[in-house]
């Protein structure tokens, strides 16, 4: 099996919104965010199996190691993505700390954490997945250094877009992301989220932080460089769709407590090819609808 295969697999399998974006990419990168991605989730399902978290930390240090690997002159990662990933390493210039903050962003995950503020939640966001962003950024290409802060900021929205779909689901799983002082705000329990209580209350407390989401797009979209617009057609594909999934959610009055709502596979579809074209033709794709 070619070892690429495996990240490209990985990455197919999940049905993930970035699987879209990576489709405009010659086949060089294509290949390098496979295995950045496929390294995402390799290490969040190490984070996410359920067992002894002292056998879950061991697990991230190997990990650890493995991006050690990546970047030395003679490493040998052993791990097949980890393989795939020192390639990519050596292709293009990937952080080393991006890659390190997402390995320290799924420890968080570890132990339960209470956020009381979304200023204590930013930092979480950015490990997971604006760190993310980051290596993505140096496949796809740029020269203005302000793309850095796009990527920042687009991953915040991103997470903050994964919390409201996966509120219910994650408390089950013991983890509530949703500030504290916001739930207190607006009459809402964590037992309310395990529980899978649909209020107004709720909903309210959802269209705040739909709103909070809404604001990092604006801000990632201001921070975009025109001179790089091209070269970041896959980030901008990326942060469409996850945009129309917060709308979708807004449509249904966040109704996703009990179901995961997604997009269809043409309507990502459709997203994708509108922003490419847009790119192409040196204007603006808009908000998807």
């Amino acid at each position: 099996m070619r070892l690429g295969s495996v990240a490209a697999r990985l990455t197919r399998r999940s049905r993930s919104n970035f699987y879209y974006a990576f489709l405009v990419l010659p086949r060089p990168r294509r290949e390098a965010l496979y295995a950045v991605y496929a390294f995402c989730r390799t290490v969040d399902d190490v984070a996410d199996t359920a067992g002894d978290p002292e056998a879950q930390r061991q697990g991230l240090a190997r990990w650890r190691a493995e991006v050690a690997r990546c970047y030395e002159p003679d490493g040998a990662p052993e791990h097949p993505v980890a393989r795939q990933l020192a390639l990519a390493v050596r292709a293009f210039p990937i952080p080393r700390a991006a890659l390190e903050a997402i390995i320290e962003g799924c420890e968080m995950d570890l132990e339960p954490r209470v956020y009381e503020t979304a200023e204590q939640l930013y930092p979480y966001c950015y490990r997971v997945a604006s760190a993310v962003g980051l290596c993505c950024i140096e496949i796809f290409g740029y020269t203005d250094p302000r793309a850095r802060l796009y990527a920042e900021r687009l991953g915040t929205a991103l997470q903050l877009t994964n919390i409201i779909r996966d509120v219910g689901s994650d408390a089950r799983a013991g983890r509530v992301y949703v500030p504290r002082r916001d739930l207190r705000q607006f009459g809402v329990t964590v037992d309310d989220l395990r529980e899978g209580r649909y209020t107004e209350g709720f909903v309210a407390l959802m269209e705040h932080q739909a709103a909070r989401a809404r604001e990092f797009y604006a801000a990632a979209r201001a921070a975009l460089p025109p001179v790089d617009r091209r070269s970041l057609v896959p980030a901008e594909i990326m942060g469409r769709i996850y945009r129309a999934l917060l709308e979708e959610m807004a449509a249904r009055r966040f109704r996703v407590l009990g179901e995961r709502v997604t997009l269809p596979a043409r309507r990502k579809a459709a997203i994708a090819l509108r922003v490419w074209a847009a790119a192409r033709l040196g204007r603006a794709a808009g908000v998807p609808a």
